[in-house]
This record gives structure tokens, sequence and C-alpha cells, in this order.
């Protein structure tokens, strides 16, 4: 495989970069100190075509293959993750989700708008007595006439108060069916019944906007659902393919701010009359650093070009996801250690990169679910099937097959 970038891959790097530079490393230690999200850098996203970048250009995205989205993510990240996060969630989990299993008539009405920017999606899946368990859900879906009746709860929805619509999963056979009876609807957020709600006092991500939303007889038009009754759970596990791929590309970027922050330390601060990074043991934290950051990177980058290449990517995706978010809080461990009681401080990023990450280590599947996922594999309990509506394939022009 050649992970060499392309033009455009080092323009689109050196455009997020710079943006990130500009909009968000000098306010980020405001925001997270204040647990405040800047809705305003959702359209500035999108006027640089980033909240569609993998979406074709036919739906209003800039066309670009999937390693693109990760050097999105990654750049993003390296500013906060609160950011890299609302990409995630509006193009990995929402976005890509209604390009695969969205009707024309649905991507028409809700991904184009989406991919250029002027709406915001999100997902609603875990709830408060589900999360690793996804068939232990409540939330139901009771079809009457040409509506279904919604009712029910989710929570740690990132862009709980931000964003437009959310794909909602929920039972629409009995409880008996499990997984087989839940389905995928497309929700708005101003349709009577809906409600949302922030959490505060997080650990970390405290610059994101995440939350609860609860649905009370909620009236969801029957071609508001997305697939055919019963597939909800097949488009959970497609969505989180993508959704655990910007996550892993971002817990790269965090790597990279890590190593950032600690080399420009490592040469600022002396004791017993040398610069730190002459201290071996100091060293060998960067070392570690260094080579989490290349192993992430190179798994990220394998399964984007098996998505790519339009082919099956859960076992590649999951073992990206789970060493990068591991490497990546190892690294931020690393960063406070090697600052020593400045790395305890806000007056340096490393605090805040050691808070953030640990989320990913949690969501989109926990590492002991990536860990059982990896060795059914090896040991031949779960296949590489290949589903049944992949997403297209990617030519060697980056269009759309």
């Amino acid at each position: 495989m050649n992970f060499s970038f392309s033009q455009e891959q080092v323009m689109l790097r050196n455009t997020v970069r710079g943006f990130t530079d500009k909009n968000i490393m000098p306010f980020i230690a405001d925001w997270d100190r204040n647990g405040e999200f800047d809705p305003a850098i959702m359209p500035k996203l999108a006027e640089l075509g980033l909240m569609g970048v993998c979406i074709p250009e036919r739906y209003g995205g800039s066309g670009m293959d999937y390693n693109s989205l990760a050097i999105v993510c990654e750049e993003l990240e390296r500013g906060d993750t609160a950011f890299r996060t609302a990409v995630s969630v509006h193009t990995g989990l929402n976005s890509l989700t209604l390009l695969q299993w969205g009707t024309e008539e649905q991507k028409q009405k809700y991904l184009i708008p989406q991919a250029k920017g002027e709406k915001i999606g999100a997902f609603g899946l875990t709830e408060p007595g589900a999360g690793s368990d996804v068939a232990a859900l409540q939330t139901t879906a009771v079809k009457d006439g040409d509506y279904y009746i919604l009712n029910g709860q989710k929570t740690w929805i990132s862009l709980c108060d931000i964003a437009n619509t959310f794909l909602i999963f929920a039972y629409t056979g009995g409880r008996s069916e499990k997984h087989k009876g839940i389905s995928a609807f497309i929700v708005e957020r101003d349709w009577e019944g809906f409600s949302s709600k922030a959490i505060k006092g997080k650990h970390g991500i405290r610059s994101g906007n995440t939350g609860e939303l609860f649905f009370e007889d909620v009236k969801v038009p029957k071609e508001n659902l997305l697939g055919e009754e019963g597939e909800g759970f097949k488009i959970a596990m497609a969505a989180l393919d993508n959704g655990r791929f910007t996550v892993a590309a971002g817990a790269v970027g965090q790597i990279m701010a890590c190593i950032e922050a600690s080399v420009g330390y490592c040469h600022e601060r002396e004791t017993f009359g040398k610069k730190i990074g002459r201290h071996q043991l100091v060293q060998q934290m960067i070392a570690n650093m260094e080579a989490g950051f290349e192993m992430s990177r190179l798994l990220v980058y394998c399964a984007g070009e098996l998505k790519n290449e339009g082919k099956r990517n859960t076992r590649q995706t999951s073992l990206a996801k789970w060493q990068a978010c591991d490497f990546a809080n190892k690294a931020a461990d690393d960063a406070v250690q090697i600052h020593g009681a400045y790395g305890y401080s806000d007056e340096y990023p490393v605090e805040r990169y050691l808070r953030n990450s640990k989320a990913p280590v949690i969501y989109e599947g926990t590492r002991e679910i990536h860990t059982i996922m990896q060795a059914e594999y090896v040991l031949g309990y779960r296949e590489d099937k290949q589903l049944n509506k992949m997403l297209p394939a990617w030519d060697d022009e980056l269009q759309y097959n």
C-alpha cells in the first residue's frame, strides 16, 4: 500500500492545520475551562468544505477519499478533541450512513444540506442502560398509520443541542427479537415531543456539546425510516465502522499534539545543568510517543485504503481504534509526566490532552469490546463477512464508482 500524500492531501493538511492554529488554539484553554462549545466553528468548517470531506460532489460534499477524512480528523484533534468529535459525529456517524443506507429522497433532503454544512447531523444509539449491549436499548417506535410514534431517551450524544437531525435507533419489533427488532430513523429537532439537555461536569472534552435526548410521542413520518424495519443493528454497526475510523484518526492527531508540546518543553526546561531532553528516561517517553504515532497512523491509513476500495474493514478499523486510542492515552500521560508539576496545571495544554484522551478509550466500542473482537477474529469465532450494502469503492481519480 502506498500511503504517500497526494498534492491535494498536502494542501488539505495545510489548510486544516492553519484553520486550527487560527480558530481553535488561541481560544481552546478558555473554552475548555468554561465548558463552552463555540458553534461558530461549524460554519467556518463548512466554508472550507470540511463538513462533507468524503461525500461525493453530487451530494454536496468535497468528493475526497477516506484518508483525506483521516487527515482532517488528525489536524482538528491536534487542536482539541471536541472539534474532531463534531466532524466524527456529523460526517462519520451520520452523513456517511445516509450515503450508504438512505433513499435518493432522503439523500436529497438530508444528506446534501449536511454535506454542505447548512445542517448539522448527529447520532443517537447509547441509552442510560444500553451502551456496549445494544440490544438492551429501551427506545421504541410503534407504527401508527403513516407515522412511527417514538418514545425513549438517549444519552452521551455529541452535538445534542447543536444538531438539526439525528439518526435514532429504536425497537420496532419485540425485544425478544433482540438485534433483529431494531430499526433506524431520521429525526428532526423541531418535531413536537423532542427535547435535549447538555451534560455538565465531564472529566474531559469539556468544550464539546454532549448530552441527552428525550422523545415523548414524537411522530416520525414512515418515509424517515432508514433502510428496512429490523435493519437498525446492521446500520448502526456500519455507522460505527466509519465513526471508529475517525476516532482513530483523531487519536493520531492527539499523539502529534503530545509530541509537539513535549518536545517544546524538553528544549525549554533544564534540570541538573542540562535540557531535560538529554535525560534518557525522558527520551524513552518521547520515543514511545513517536512509535505510537507511526504505528497508529499506519493502522488508520490501512483501514482507510480498504474503505477507498469498498471492502469490509470492521476488523482493521477496530484494531486502529483500539490501538490508536490506547497509544494516545499513554502519550498524554507521558506528556504530563515530562512537564512535571506544570503538567498538572492548565498553564500547559498537556493536562487537557490527558483528560480528553480517556473518553475515546470508552466510546464507540470500549477497549474491552475491541480486545474481544480482535481475539474472536484470530480464534475464528468472528468472520470478515461482507455487508450486503457496502459504501461505494473509490477509483484512482477520487470519483465514486
